[in-house]
């Protein structure tokens, strides 16, 4: 535990720093460079990978010191550096710091980026490179892995003519240390990358379009699965949920969706029995579970009696569900009832997918062709995206799913049809989207699913409609995330201590804004238009 309360962020380890406990990736799972001893690497000669470096306390005590990132660029690049961030969260410094020398285009963590932002990524990265063979850009997100490295590949790819398992390869080998997996490990932002493969190699021409999902189809759907369709909004930087798919709005058209094991089961499968407050939970659990099977006998559920519980589905949303760009994501939570207004989260997916290129954009553009103005797009569960860009997802929540969409075409009704984005020529100015607040109050209120985890949460009687595709006692409404939900389960979802540390954060927050860094040098550099 650290010593001035914080928590360590996964897969981070602990040094002594100045008396006091800091976090270092000495044994973490990314590699550190063994000159400036920061959590950045060199992808190539050109680009830096780096963590998020903060300013400012508490951040500054376990993420790269903003003062020793800016010094290390100072001495090995001069002037010959500048920042791409895209942090919706934040920055955690503001612009002055680095001598507002840093491009801005954020979006949510563990997601891809709206697809209009590529090509102005490409395009800033690209006229800043290539105008001196000198200059570095440094990318950076959080971590420095998943948005970081999907654009230092999207870049190999698009700029530097690299193929794509080539780029992927070589991310994670500069990286990543040894054994400890990919640099871009999330389904979504991997798709995201092939889609940039396939824009370079046909004119990298891109068409936005408004999308209206027509029917979401879902094959051995399991009970207690709660369906929404979300899309950016805010130039990327908030993700919306669109729609919640209700109980009036779903047809089972083969089998039957039935409870499909016990609560105690659930709380076995997602939160394990490794100590005893663990095994405490549990005998909370099955004495709710023996208070549900006097209602209703539950048998213990083998493979043929899960399959027989399952139903394949179709959701037909009873308004337009018109999303305001190509970028779609399904998102799915699975619930367990638990009694005493509780319920168990025993699963958590989403998945995005792009009409453009679903459509077949690219290679019809090529031909002088437009993009196909519908389609189908298809996954298994097992290739979801998981938790906070993990592949962990919980119990299995449906077999196959398809989504049916449709571009809008309604001019008559001042409609746009759609809006074709070149990237822009070398030379050219390239627009920025707006930064988000460096300190992070604009993301008091989250994008949906963002913080998401499996185990206990309180229900809410906002959301008595919700689709619970399944559960045998529909009349019982379950929350989501964004409806008022609070976390119970130590060492599951959030325990104690985290949610403490969270309502400290918050009284912080409200004090104003924390002092800057007193060590970083002024600016001697202004940013050289590229």
């Amino acid at each position: 535990m650290l010593s001035s309360g914080l928590q360590a962020e996964e897969g981070v380890g602990l040094v002594k720093v100045q008396g006091s406990e800091a976090l270092s990736d000495d044994v973490g799972p990314r590699a550190q460079h063994p000159e400036a001893g920061l959590d950045l690497c060199y992808v190539t000669d050109n680009i830096i990978a780096t963590s998020g470096p903060s300013g400012t306390y508490p951040q500054l005590a376990y993420r790269n010191p903003l003062s020793q990132l800016v010094a290390f660029l100072d001495k090995k690049h001069g002037e010959n550096w500048a920042i791409w961030e895209f942090r919706a969260e934040g920055t955690g410094y503001p612009d002055s710091e680095v001598y507002g020398r840093v491009k801005h285009y954020p979006w949510p963590d563990h997601h891809p980026p709206p697809f209009a932002l590529i090509p102005l990524i490409m395009a800033s990265m690209r006229n800043w490179l290539k105008e001196d063979k000198e200059r570095v850009a440094v990318v950076h997100c959080k971590a420095g892995k998943g948005r970081s490295g999907s654009m230092s590949c999207s870049y190999l790819i698009s700029e530097e003519g690299w193929k794509a398992e080539d780029a992927i390869r070589r991310f994670t080998e500069r990286r990543m240390r040894p054994g400890f997996g990919a640099g871009v490990s999330i389904p979504s932002q991997l798709r995201w990358i092939s889609y940039v493969d396939r824009w370079t190699q046909h004119k990298k021409t891109y068409v936005e379009r408004e999308i209206q999902v027509m029917e979401v189809h879902v094959w051995g759907l399991r009970d207690g699965v709660k369906v929404s369709v979300e899309g950016f909004v805010d130039e990327g930087r908030v993700i919306k949920n669109f729609h919640t798919f209700s109980k009036k709005e779903r047809e089972i058209v083969r089998g039957e969706i039935k409870k499909s094991g016990g609560f105690a089961d659930a709380v076995t499968a997602v939160m394990g029995m490794n100590n005893a407050e663990k095994n405490l939970q549990l005998k909370e659990a099955e004495k709710l579970e023996k208070e549900e099977k006097a209602k209703a006998t539950t048998d213990t559920v083998t493979k043929d009696k899960l399959h027989n519980a399952t139903g394949d589905v179709v959701f037909r949303p009873s308004h337009d569900l018109i999303l305001p760009t190509s970028d779609v994501n399904i998102d799915f939570e699975r619930r367990n009832k638990a009694g005493y207004g509780m319920s168990m989260v025993t699963a958590v997916a989403h998945v995005w997918f792009n009409c453009f290129f679903e459509g077949q954009g690219p290679e019809n553009a090529s031909k002088n062709l437009p993009p196909a103005n519908s389609g189908v797009f298809e996954i298994d569960w097992e290739a979801m995206d998981g938790i906070k860009g993990s592949l962990k997802k919980g119990t299995k929540g449906f077999d196959k799913l398809a989504v049916v969409w449709k571009t809008v075409e309604q001019p008559e009704r001042g409609r746009r049809t759609s809006v074709v984005i070149n990237e822009p020529p070398p030379g050219t100015d390239v627009p920025e989207t707006g930064a988000a607040d460096w300190r992070g109050h604009q993301y008091n209120n989250p994008s949906p699913g963002q913080g998401r985890n499996l185990g206990l949460r309180s229900e809410t009687p906002a959301s008595r409609d919700v689709s619970q595709a399944s559960n045998t006692r529909e009349e019982d409404g379950i929350g989501s995330d964004t409806e008022g939900v609070q976390s119970y389960v130590d060492g599951g979802v959030k325990g104690h201590s985290q949610v403490q540390q969270e309502k400290a954060v918050q009284v912080e927050r409200k004090k104003g804004p924390l002092p800057l860094s007193s060590d970083l040098p002024g600016p001697e550099h202004k940013f050289a238009d590229a």
